[in-house]
């Protein structure tokens, strides 16, 4: 129990200072605009970059991993969709935004630090893999789905060049495909460029953890929506089971692989939902509700998940 305390403290804590700096100093919630973006084009860049430039290529080309998981995420996504479609009654763009709150995790932002904490520099490779890849999937299905649903004025050609313009350019999937290559060619870094990679890869979970806990702070809870009797226990809970059971169903994996990929589904939704509500103008107030909500409740499920690997009831 000692050792989970002291993997949980620096990871939560971080979440905590931030929280209460955001509370005793109220500053508004433009002061945090220069720190995000230092963390989504800087520092998580520069930790992808050099977690994947520093590994053997042979274990950047496991295309069946990948593929199991995203169809692990994406079979979450299907069934929230069908409920709020279907049982619920809801719009399809309604019911789109409530998949993405259910099967997209805060991967980007919280993946990587505590996965690292946790696993070690061995859950490298497949946390590049699934923040990269699932975050370019995700890019090519809200538009697609939006435009579907009748949402998306934009003709075809201008949602693809949109869809293509995203992927290519999203600093994570960049830094990620240069890492690729330095890997790829063996580029041996000068120690310069290495140190300053180091020191910006350093900057990335701190940074990225008291943003989580400012952004908690200055985020108000104004109703808690009906979909979070079925969306919470399925982000949470039920995810990171399924992709557990579909990892272990198709073997093979090292263990550290399917712990990390299951420590990336358990957790909370990612602030990514609210963006896309606020792009449509659909489920605004219910996706920050739902953020806030998974995110102060993952505390407990993460760490249950945490608990369950370290001491063997979920083996790989």
């Amino acid at each position: 129990m000692a050792d989970i305390i002291s993997l949980l403290l620096p990871f939560f804590g971080l979440i905590l200072i931030g929280y209460i700096a955001a509370k005793v100093t109220k500053q508004p919630a433009e002061a945090l605009g220069w720190l995000n973006t230092f963390i989504v084009y800087a520092a998580l860049p520069a930790l992808f970059f050099k977690l994947v430039s520093r590994t053997p290529v042979e274990d950047l080309a496991r295309i069946d991993f990948i593929v199991t998981d995203l169809a692990a995420t994406y079979s979450i996504f299907i069934a929230i969709f069908v409920i709020g479609r279907f049982i619920r009654k809801s719009r399809m763009d309604e019911s789109t935004i409530q998949a993405f709150a259910g099967a997209y995790g805060n991967i980007g932002y919280m993946g990587p630090g505590l996965a690292l904490i946790a696993f070690g520099d061995r859950a490298a490779v497949p946390v590049a893999l699934i923040v990269c890849l699932e975050n370019a999937l995700h890019f090519i299905v809200a538009p697609a789905m939006m435009a579907a649903a009748g949402d998306d004025k934009r003709s075809r050609g201008q949602i693809a060049v949109d869809i293509v313009r995203k992927v290519a350019l999203h600093p994570f999937i960049l830094s990620t495909a240069a890492g690729f290559l330095a890997a790829g060619l063996q580029f041996e870094q000068p120690s310069a460029l290495r140190q300053f990679i180091d020191y910006l890869a350093q900057a990335a979970a701190p940074c990225a953890l008291f943003a989580m806990g400012v952004t908690l702070a200055l985020r108000p809870l104004k109703r808690v929506p009906v979909e979070i009797s079925y969306i919470v226990p399925a982000k949470l809970i039920v995810h990171p089971l399924v992709v557990y059971a579909a990892l272990t169903l198709a073997g093979g994996f090292e263990p550290v692989w399917v712990y990390a990929a299951v420590l990336l589904a358990a957790l909370p939704t990612a602030t990514n939902v609210f963006v896309l509500g606020q792009l449509y103008h659909v489920w605004q107030e219910r996706a920050s509700a739902t953020i806030l909500i998974t995110t102060a409740l993952s505390v407990v499920t993460v760490s249950m998940f945490l608990i369950a690997i370290k001491s063997g009831f979920l083996p790989a």
